[in-house]
């Protein structure tokens, strides 16, 4: 069978290692059924992030051979759309069955064709806000590694693209290629693209915020239990207040920030201590080890024993 033909389309402001990675992984070798072309809008130097420049051998020329074409992330995707060139390049691309898959904010190059209307997406964390609010047709999914939509695929930030060509390495030669590939990059053989992006603790936001201090005193008390009364009262205000202003500030209610902050916090003793489910459950507030257990998989869609291992 002829090699599978990957196209990795570097646009201006293009971060490094999202380039490097489907480059590497779908690299030209022997032992490898892919071969490899990096392109830009136009061959020759491509501006990219990190004060590093691009020397790329084909342009656009290059999606019309692809059979897969992989856009990496860019910096600042929310100051404006890529050129109108590559959005129709990419049209034409799908149109003709090529595959279209986004790492991280690559998503927003995707999101500019329209081909992400009415599908399910991700992106990298810190973004995914704004490309729901800039396409709102999108079903922004902010708690996946990366999502399959079989045509266009989309990832979270950089190391979930190294999730995403292993997925599709697995999806096109099987497990054994796969795990292969997996061991060339020293990494994790098998990360499911429905496991949450792993963000930051959700620790207070800088002074001057409603209710950081509120917030920052609940985080060294969650092994109580706390409740919307005791945070209301700490912040001095009434508790219908409090929850109507706790979501303006944070997005979320102030239970559903309590419960994070817990599994964030749990999250952490799972990496750096051998304590037991069970009393780390009861060291962060949940309980019991069912109900950690729970919780866990209902935000992070994976278990603790399962994160654990990933770390270890």
């Amino acid at each position: 069978m002829a090699n599978h033909r990957v196209a990795v389309l570097v646009l201006e402001g293009a971060k490094p290692l999202d380039v490097g990675i489907p480059a590497q992984v779908f690299t030209t070798r022997a032992s490898m059924p892919y071969e490899v072309r990096v392109c830009g809008p136009a061959a020759g130097i491509v501006a990219g992030g990190d004060g590093l420049a691009y020397q790329v051998a084909h342009g656009l020329e290059a999606l019309e051979w692809a059979e897969t074409v992989f856009i990496p992330g860019y910096r600042q995707p929310d100051r404006e759309d890529p050129p109108a060139s590559v959005v129709d390049a990419l049209v034409a691309a799908h149109a003709r069955g090529v595959r279209l898959a986004a790492i991280s904010t690559g998503a927003f190059a995707l999101a500019a064709t329209g081909l992400l209307d009415g599908r399910r997406a991700t992106t990298h964390w810190h973004y995914t806000r704004v490309l729901q609010a800039r396409h709102p047709l999108i079903r922004v999914d902010e708690n996946v590694l990366f999502v399959d939509e079989g045509a266009v695929l989309t990832s979270a930030g950089a190391a979930s693209g190294v999730d995403l060509c292993l997925h599709l390495v697995r999806r096109d030669h099987g497990v054994a290629l796969s795990n292969q590939v997996a061991r060339r990059l020293v990494a994790a053989p098998y990360r499911s693209g429905g496991q949450a992006q792993f963000v930051p603790r959700s620790l207070p936001e800088p002074l001057g915020e409603f209710f950081s201090s509120t917030r920052q005193w609940a985080l060294e008390r969650l092994h109580d239990n706390l409740d919307v009364g005791q945070l209301a009262e700490h912040a001095r205000v009434s508790k219908r207040t409090f929850a109507r202003r706790f979501v303006d500030d944070t997005g979320y209610t102030p239970m559903q920030w309590v419960l994070r902050a817990r599994i964030d916090l749990a999250r952490e003793l799972l990496e750096r201590s051998e304590l037991s489910v069970e009393q780390i459950a009861d060291r962060v507030g949940l309980g019991t080890g069912a109900n950690l257990r729970t919780h866990f998989h209902r935000v992070l869609g994976t278990s603790p024993s399962e994160y654990r291992q990933t770390f270890s």
